[in-house]
């Protein structure tokens, strides 16, 4: 879809417009939000951000995405001036003017600091939300040193975008997500976050995302986000939560990877290291020396591809099945 396709579907007598889902946990889910929904969740952004009408907002995402559809809006929404460029890894190669405020996946911000003209634009940028996915350990350390506003959102597109940020550059960075005004939070008996957004979505949302979730003094929330429920592999009766086995590898693999989980008769599930390229005989040492016991991987595949959603995230569903297929071909 192009910005032009969007705004004739936005400007349309409809009170309704339809979104998917990314896809990452399975198929990919189309529905349909209505627009006044998505205008208010452009107004908290914004009145959140402190933007002014006249900043220049950078969409540098799809428009086939809830991530991308939002910028627009919060342009339409607060008179904001639009800067499209083409989706791509490089999204600030072309870009010369100031940026008042753009969005960015963890990967387009990666590949920006590669390039030190990108880098020094991307540090100019006046509030960047970074989301689509986790940020890494060295990512976060890098983005800690930046003066400007930078934040990593919590968004589905179920909330219509984020419902919390949490800052990750300066002073004032931390690990904790503030919820954004007019959203209240509570937990399931399983500890998953539930997101109670009237303004964004009819009824209360219980997402599958594990949490802790603190009520601090003045009455406001703040929460932490420890892993998907549907992403804890229980195995020999402990519970391991894969991105946190992810995040322990990740400073030390330099291939593409991903951790999954195989049923195993012995241990309920077993914990699963798909490598894509790679020596497994090399990660098994590396395994040993930075994960605890029970975090250690029973089997490492090497695949020519690790399944990606269209977004670039991790296709979970599809790497199980891959995972299970690979091991069912050496027996």
């Amino acid at each position: 879809m192009t910005l032009e396709q969007f705004l004739e579907q936005w400007n349309n007598s409809d009170a309704t417009i339809e979104v998917r889902t990314s896809g990452s946990t399975g198929a990919p889910k189309v529905m349909r939000v209505e627009k006044q929904r998505m205008r208010a969740s452009a107004r908290a952004t914004c009145n959140f951000l402190g933007l002014n009408a006249g900043d220049t907002a950078l969409l540098c995402m799809s428009v086939d995405y809830i991530a991308g559809k939002m910028m627009v809006v919060r342009a339409l929404e607060h008179g904001l001036h639009l800067l499209e460029v083409e989706p791509s890894g490089h999204p600030l190669a072309t870009v010369n003017e100031v940026v008042d405020f753009a969005a960015m996946v963890p990967l387009q911000v990666y590949n920006s600091l590669q390039v030190p003209q990108e880098a020094d634009h991307l540090r100019h940028i006046g509030n960047l939300i970074i989301g689509g996915g986790p940020l890494d350990a060295e990512l976060e350390r890098q983005l800690a040193t930046f003066d400007n506003a930078v934040w990593h959102s919590y968004a589905m597109t179920e909330t219509l975008s984020h419902i919390a940020l949490r800052r990750v550059s300066g002073a004032h960075a931390t690990p904790w997500f503030t919820p954004m005004h007019g959203v209240a939070l509570d937990t399931s008996a399983d500890s998953c976050l539930i997101i109670d957004a009237p303004h964004l979505c009819p009824q209360p949302l219980t997402t599958h995302d594990v949490v802790n979730l603190e009520q601090m003094d003045d009455g406001s929330q703040r929460f932490m986000v420890l892993g998907r429920i549907d992403n804890v592999i229980i195995t020999g009766g402990v519970k391991v939560h894969i991105e946190q086995v992810e995040m322990m590898l990740k400073p030390y693999l330099t291939v593409p990877f991903v951790v999954t989980s195989v049923p195993d008769n012995r241990l309920g599930e077993a914990v699963t290291l798909l490598l894509q390229g790679g020596v497994a005989t090399d990660v098994e040492d590396l395994c040993r020396q930075v994960l605890p016991r029970y975090w250690m991987p029973h089997h490492i595949i090497v695949v020519d591809v690790i399944p990606m959603t269209a977004n670039g995230k991790p296709a979970r569903a599809d790497i199980a099945r891959l995972a299970v297929q690979c091991i069912a071909s050496k027996s």
